[in-house]
């Protein structure tokens, strides 16, 4: 049963949660593009849209982003560099396969729905990226791959796992940790922490864990 709200506001989108980006008005046109994106989608969203939610003109958006496209690398950059250092602090834990690949299930799940919002303008508005910024953003990807495949590759060299495809494996693992982004909501009857326990132990028996 839900007892808190966990994210939004400046929990989430807000400008608590993009310190990093300064001055303060290129932090606003950030947090006004992320909520613009998530809401519309990309392509459906103008720049004339953007500086409207952060109460500024049109013309003050290209004084920090030369383009609308600028502003979404700058949004899937900070977001995959904060969802692959989720995933390495989990992996650092140490422990059993198993219980390693619970930890990362349960921190990765419990980043997407916290934040719900950013996350999914970073998973799910990759094709959007010109040919300049894409291949960062893509290296970024296969370095959070590489966190899943490489736990997975442990588990079953000693026998923790029974998985005849990583690869397959990994993709479906991070598949389902992702689309947590899609549909979580703060109103939900369940919270973060509850969806990340409930996906480490189904991601678990996907693998057939012996535990």
């Amino acid at each position: 049963m839900r007892t808190a709200k966990t994210v939004g506001g400046d929990g989430e989108s807000g400008g608590a949660a993009w310190a990093e980006v300064s001055p303060e008005a290129a932090r606003r046109l950030l947090v006004a593009a992320v909520e613009a994106f998530a809401e519309r989608g990309y392509h459906a969203t103008t720049t004339r849209d953007i500086a409207g939610r952060a109460g500024m003109s049109p013309a003050a958006l290209y004084i920090h982003y030369k383009t609308k496209e600028e502003l979404l690398h700058r949004i899937s950059l900070l977001g995959h560099d904060r969802a692959l250092a989720v995933l390495r602090s989990a992996e650092s834990g140490g422990g059993t396969s198993a219980e390693r690949l619970a930890e990362v299930v349960r921190a990765f799940v419990r980043w997407h729905a916290e934040q719900h919002t950013t996350a999914r303008v970073v998973q799910y508005e990759l094709d959007a990226l010109g040919p300049e910024h894409r291949p960062e953003i893509i290296a970024l990807r296969r370095q959070s791959d590489a966190v899943v495949r490489r736990i997975l590759e442990d588990g079953v060299r000693d026998g923790e796992f029974d998985v005849s495809d990583v690869g397959g494996t990994t993709l479906a693992v991070l598949s389902l940790c992702v689309d947590v982004a899609r549909w979580f909501n703060d109103e939900g009857s369940r919270t973060p922490e509850e969806v990340g326990d409930l996906y480490a132990g189904l991601v678990l028996r996907m693998v057939r864990a012996r535990l």
